[in-house]
C-alpha cells in the first residue's frame, strides 16, 4: 500500500531513526523449521505506525488504512517494547538529548504522585436512589 501525503508527515526521519533504533531490543531472527511464514515486519515500519496512533489518536486498528503498518503488527511491537523497557529508555535519552541542547534545571523538578482520599473529605450524607435517573417520556416532542 502507498502511504499518503497527510500520513507521511508522521512517518520517522532518518536522524531521528538513527537515535532510537540502537535503543530498540536485539531479537534473534526466529527460523521456522520449514521455512515458511512471512518475514517479521521492519521495527521502523511498526515504530511509524506507533508513533502515528500516539500522535493522532487514533484505534490500533484504523492504522491498517494509513498503509503504514499493520494495526496488530504495530500493537503486538508496543505491547513486546514496552514489556522490554524501551520507552523508558527512549524518554531517558531525549531528556539527555535535551539537557545536552537547552538544559535542564534539575533543581526545580519534582514529582507527586499521591492517589489518596482526602484525609478531611468526609462522607456522603444523602440517602441512595435506588431506580434510574430518567424516568420514561421524559424528553419532550419538537413539534
Amino acid at each position: 500500500m502507498k502511504v499518503e501525503r497527510r500520513e507521511q508527515e508522521f512517518l520517522i526521519s532518518d536522524v531521528l531513526w538513527e537515535r532510537i533504533e540502537p535503543l530498540l531490543p536485539v531479537r534473534e531472527k526466529p527460523v521456522h523449521p520449514l521455512g515458511c511464514h512471512r518475514g517479521r515486519t521492519p521495527d521502523r515500519k511498526a515504530m511509524n505506525g506507533i508513533f502515528y496512533v500516539l500522535r493522532t489518536g487514533c484505534q490500533w486498528k484504523a492504522l491498517d488504512a494509513t498503509g503504514i503498518c499493520s494495526g496488530s503488527t504495530a500493537h503486538a511491537r508496543f505491547q513486546e517494547w514496552t514489556r522490554d523497557g524501551f520507552f523508558v529508555r527512549l524518554w531517558e535519552a531525549a531528556l539527555q538529548d535535551f539537557d545536552e541542547v537547552r538544559g535542564l534545571d534539575w533543581e526545580w523538578l519534582a514529582l507527586d504522585g499521591a492517589m489518596t482520599k482526602a484525609p478531611l473529605g468526609g462522607e456522603k450524607k444523602r440517602s441512595q436512589s435506588h431506580r434510574s435517573r430518567q424516568k420514561r417520556r421524559q424528553a419532550q416532542p419538537a413539534d
